[in-house]
């Protein structure tokens, strides 16, 4: 570095200015501190929706270079230096001919993957990499909490239209990777713009994780309203100690009150996943079952008497299943758009393809939201890019009781 002193002035004026700026003026106050810790430029990217494309955040108040020295509006995520320290979730530099050197540096909220930094310095290896990772987690830490309230930020990261239904969907559920020293969480969901009836969850409370997903009937506004009832009203039981059969029962009259008997009706899987025994407790209403897969290679189906799906009023009793589950354990929640999704000659994805997908990403270490970016990208390719209905999968995996806060540095 060329000031190390530099670089406790860049940090700390950053954190007192950022609170009160806009996501619009983040490159700006970001640009104005990297004299002071020996950096020429950074430019913030920002990963669109369906995690193919990176945007760069523009700075309002920057004299825009013309020709070659331009910075790219856009990357692609599947073909870049920064798409591929996007996908791997690690830091990449590469030297330039003048001396330059460009670093790509994921930008992570937790384990929620936001984007990447493209930071610039004079010098071959003369920028340290632990300055160039706390800027980045302080700029993630400034995305992540301006983007609910910011519109520039769904301008940014969307490449058309969406519908009502996903704008519901999108703001209730959380976000789409989570991870600790004991367990990660990720999912993903397609179409992205025209989410009907799909949904998941998940949240932890003490040594629990509780997993959710919803599968609503139809492919409109009214799935989409079926789909946020039953999230929130899943949310709301939970929070109040209701266990799974009971929670399954209070979805059911919300929806026969709002919907009327079979008008509506609701697959889901509830899950409690105990993180100290590996016990896995859950319901099945009228769902796939649960995929686990053990060793990297070893799959079963989680079989479990379901009932019938929420909203039918058919008042059938509840089997509350249990499965032991071991570290390295993957669980598979999914919807049947995933295993649906027919190709242009009528070939269905199917079960057996998504598993060996899984499996084979799982041999290659890749990590869980990675291995997820690709399956969706697979699916969407196999459907010409479209999806007559909704796809979605929540993958858990378990790493282990350790009885410690610790954070796990990747997301394997």
């Amino acid at each position: 570095m060329n000031d190390h002193h530099g670089v406790p002035r860049m940090l700390v004026s950053l954190l007192d200015l950022g609170g009160e700026a806009t996501l619009e003026q983040l490159p700006s106050l970001v640009g104005q501190y990297l004299p002071d810790a020996g950096i020429r430029e950074c430019l913030i990217y920002l990963a669109d929706l369906q995690q193919t494309r990176l945007r760069l955040l523009p700075d309002a108040d920057a004299q825009v270079p013309e020709g070659d020295d331009k910075p790219p509006d856009e990357l692609r995520i599947d073909a870049t230096y920064g798409g591929r320290a996007f996908q791997e979730n690690r830091i990449l530099r590469k030297s330039g001919e003048d001396g330059q050197d460009c670093w790509w540096v994921p930008l992570l909220n937790g384990a929620e993957r936001l984007g990447v930094l493209r930071v610039t310095a004079d010098g071959l290896g003369e920028l340290d990499q632990q300055v160039i990772r706390a800027l980045a987690e302080m700029v993630a830490l400034f995305v992540a909490s301006k983007r609910a309230y910011s519109d520039a930020y769904p301008r940014l990261v969307r490449s058309r239209p969406m519908n009502v239904a996903a704008e519901m969907l999108w703001h209730l559920m959380p976000p789409l990777t989570f991870s600790n020293a004991e367990v990660t969480v990720a999912g993903v969901l397609e179409p992205a713009y025209e989410i009907g009836g799909d949904a998941f969850d998940y949240a932890l409370a003490d040594d629990v994780v509780h997993l959710a997903i919803f599968d609503a009937m139809g492919h409109d506004l009214a799935a989409g309203l079926a789909a946020n009832l039953a999230l929130a009203t899943s949310r709301n039981l939970r929070r109040h100690g209701a266990d799974l059969a009971s929670n399954g029962e209070g979805i059911e009259g919300l929806l026969l009150r709002e919907f009327g008997e079979s008008a509506r009706f609701v697959t889901a899987i509830m899950a409690d996943f105990d993180l100290r025994t590996g016990m896995l407790t859950w319901v099945n209403r009228g769902h796939p079952p649960p995929i686990l897969i053990r060793g990297g290679r070893w799959t079963t189906v989680l079989d479990c008497p379901p009932a019938p799906p929420l909203g039918l009023g058919l008042d059938q009793p509840v089997t509350v299943c249990r499965e032991q589950l071991e570290p390295g354990d993957r669980l598979l929640l999914y919807t049947d758009g995933i295993v649906e999704a027919g190709s242009h000659q009528g070939e269905e994805f199917g079960v057996v393809r998504f598993v060996e997908f899984i499996l084979r990403h799982c041999a290659a270490r890749l990590p869980v939201p990675e291995t997820l970016r690709r399956l969706i990208k697979d699916v969407l390719d196999h459907h010409d890019g479209r999806l007559h209905d909704d796809a979605t999968v929540l993958l858990t995996e378990w790493h282990g009781h350790t009885g410690t806060c610790q954070v796990r540095g990747n997301l394997s």
